[in-house]
């Protein structure tokens, strides 16, 4: 990859927490980095003279990048790690060891036990993390510990040795930290219920932890117990103020492969995570151009089956938004919740962000393309026989009826084309009446170009309801333009898009670039229209103030804006001032008026 195109992916990365990968000329990996701000990071390696020799001669070497954004900086850290140690790149530190992170142990045994490790045994055991912060993990223990009364020794607590009366209870009975589980003092369902209830926590469900703590609470009251309520009204006021941070990394999500797509009028793009051992050990993303109209369904299809070909992969089970048919042997999971569902919004996510980065490159690189996308979609959403290549939009501005005026703005391929702009001075209607002052401008203004020989707009956009968009329907009925232009109306408060003839409004999606471009008409035209409106009003005061006193009229105030700049400079002039610009009879009035 050439370094033009280098520097436009660096130009284009998100502002988002992340993994970024570099590469060589032969696609070989020579680095990989977190980061908080993926454009930032990315781009000081590009911006700097670096003191260090082997930064120095990486940064010659990049040729391209590739990037992963994840929900959170702990996130990032993690998936570095999971990629340092799958493809051991060049300039990294090598992690030759699975034993970087903690994690949180829920034991499978009878009366489990609970304990950090960084050992991760497929024994049948849950696996909690990995976590970034020993002090995270200390301090959830502490937390459990505090809660409920789980063992701490490492007895064999089989059925047989504690009926045999092998275990006596140690100090941690005394303290009141355990309830004696080895000789048969607390019951394994009692235990159980404190082991679910753990691994809510853990998960960050606190809900049964609390009402189970608040109706104990509630009971010790009841029956008199105020210092057992109170130590049970302190362990709430612990889990409330306690919040845990929940991973995208689950490690019960094994040998698995994630793939979503997201799609417009010409391409898709399909992201594909692969996932061992609850991490993340590979991201892709790629773009497919459409040939004959394909469904989603369709295109992700063919892209698993070349991808898992591609990367070798050969996990038996794969997520998707949406089931799809990949052939016998491969198990189809559509998540509904939970960890895979999450697992699987982070796919999307990356692919709408790849998406996006290709929009801002092709911007850049090929702006025809942009402009035609964007059309194409504009004429698809709204419903248009043909792209709105040129637009215009019309708003009418007074206050309380005053200085009526109205503004139409043209946009043409998406874009303001602000020479073209037009104000208008509501010359027909008297008082605040909008739908008769949107009549007359759009009458004015299409009977002129009409005139003119000019050429017509696609689309015609109305600030307004209902009301405002009939009153512009009439002025192009009786100009014979109904059916030549399409036209719309949007109303402020919900961005309903009103159609002629359809008392029902529709609903664009608020992301859509369809009504960022429809919105980006409407302000500019409010923005337009209250600008002349303003000074309208503001000649007018003037004008006003001056043309008040007998003997001034429009030409001498001409005269004395065109010397003192402003009503105050002419009310603070001198008499021998006034004199030399109006003369001493006009003068003495002026200076009188004011004094």
């Amino acid at each position: 990859m050439s370094e033009t195109n280098l520097d436009l992916q660096v130009k284009t990365l998100p502002d988002s927490p992340g993994v970024y990968q570099f590469y060589d000329k032969d696609d070989k990996l020579l680095y990989v980095g977190k980061a908080k701000n993926l454009k930032r990071r990315v781009s000081s390696y590009f911006q700097k003279t670096h003191d260090h020799g082997k930064t120095r001669v990486l940064v010659k070497k990049i040729r391209s990048l590739r990037h992963v954004v994840v929900p959170t900086e702990t996130d990032a850290l993690l998936l570095e790690n999971n990629l340092i140690k799958k493809y051991q790149p060049r300039y990294n530190v090598m992690l030759k060891d699975d034993k970087t992170y903690p994690w949180i142990c829920i034991k499978n045994e009878r009366f489990p036990r609970i304990f950090q490790t960084r050992r991760v045994i497929r024994d049948g055991s849950e696996y909690f993390g990995p976590y970034t912060s020993v002090k995270t993990i200390r301090t959830l223990l502490d937390l459990i510990k505090g809660l409920y009364s789980i063992r701490t020794c490492n007895y064999d607590l089989s059925a047989e040795k504690v009926s045999s009366g092998k275990y006596r209870v140690c100090l941690e009975y005394h303290l009141g930290n355990c309830l004696g589980p080895c000789e048969n003092l607390q019951s394994e369902a009692a235990y159980n219920r404190q082991i679910e209830e753990i691994r809510k926590i853990i998960k960050g469900d606190f809900k049964d932890s609390l009402g189970h703590f608040r109706k104990l609470m509630n009971s010790y009251a009841s029956e008199m117990r105020f210092e057992d309520a109170q130590k049970i009204k302190e362990k709430i006021e612990v889990l409330e103020n306690y919040q845990v941070k929940s991973t995208v990394v689950n490690p019960k999500i094994s040998n698995v492969d994630v793939f979503s797509i997201i799609s417009d009028e010409g391409f898709a793009y399909v992201n594909f995570l692969q996932l061992s051992y609850g991490a993340i050990i590979r991201a892709h993303t790629v773009e497919i151009k459409k040939k004959l109209d394909e469904s989603d369904r369709e295109l992700l299809e063919l892209a698993i089956t070349d991808m898992r070909r591609k990367f070798h992969s050969n996990s038996p089970e794969i997520y998707t938004p949406f089931p799809v048919e990949v052939g016998e042997g491969i198990k189809v999971t559509v998540p509904k919740l939970g960890d895979k569902k999450r697992i699987v919004e982070l796919s999307e996510r990356n692919a709408k962000l790849y998406r996006q980065e290709k929009f801002k490159q092709i911007r850049i690189t090929d702006p025809d393309r942009h402009t035609k996308r964007i059309m194409e979609q504009m004429k698809k959403d709204l419903r248009l026989p043909f792209e709105p290549r040129h637009i215009e939009c019309f708003d009418n501005s007074n206050i309380q009826g005053t200085n009526p005026v109205a503004a139409c703005v043209v946009f043409r391929d998406g874009k303001p084309a602000k020479k073209e702009y037009r104000h208008f001075n509501i010359k027909t209607v008297e008082g605040p009446d909008d739908y008769a002052s949107m009549e007359e401008v759009v009458h004015r203004r299409y009977s002129r170009m009409l005139e003119e020989d000019l050429d017509l707009p696609q689309l015609i956009v109305i600030d307004g309801g209902k009301g405002q968009l009939n009153s512009a329907l009439k002025s192009l009925e009786r100009l014979g333009l109904r059916g030549r232009i399409a036209i719309i109306g949007i109303a402020k408060r919900l961005e309903e898009i009103y159609y002629p003839d359809d008392p029902v409004p529709m609903y664009l999606d608020k992301r859509s670039e369809t009504l960022k471009i429809v919105q980006h008409l409407r302000n500019e035209a409010h923005r337009f229209g209250i600008t002349f409106h303003r000074k309208k009003r503001a000649k007018a005061a003037i004008d006003s103030e001056l043309e008040r006193i007998d003997g001034v009229g429009s030409k001498t105030v001409a005269q004395l804006l065109t010397k003192f700049k402003s009503v105050k400079r002419v009310r603070e002039a001198s008499l021998e001032s006034l004199t030399a610009v109006v003369g001493p009879s006009k003068a003495s009035k002026i200076y009188k008026a004011f004094h």
